[in-house]
C-alpha cells in the first residue's frame, strides 16, 4: 500500500525490493521493467527480484530475465 505522498508523486520512483516487500526510497508514480524498459505504475507492480533489485512488467519478462542469466524458475 502506498502512502499519501507516494500516490501524488510523479516521475520514476526508486525502490528497494525485498522478499515479498518493497520500500520506496525516492517517491514517484512508476518504475521501469528491467527487461522491456516499459513503465510500471507502482500500484500495478507485482513482479520483482530482490536479488537483482529489478522490476518486471509480466511473468514473461521474469522468465526472459532468468533465461538470460541461465537460470531456471524456482
Amino acid at each position: 500500500m502506498l502512502g499519501r505522498f507516494e500516490r501524488k508523486a510523479s516521475g520514476e520512483a526508486t525502490v528497494e525490493y525485498g522478499d515479498g516487500t518493497m520500500r520506496i526510497v525516492k517517491p514517484g508514480s512508476f518504475v521501469r521493467c528491467a527487461v522491456t524498459g516499459e513503465p510500471i505504475a507502482l500500484d500495478n507492480l507485482r513482479y520483482w527480484s530482490a536479488e537483482l533489485q529489478e522490476a518486471y512488467i509480466t511473468p514473461e519478462a521474469v522468465m526472459k530475465r532468468l533465461s538470460e542469466l541461465g537460470r531456471s524458475p524456482g
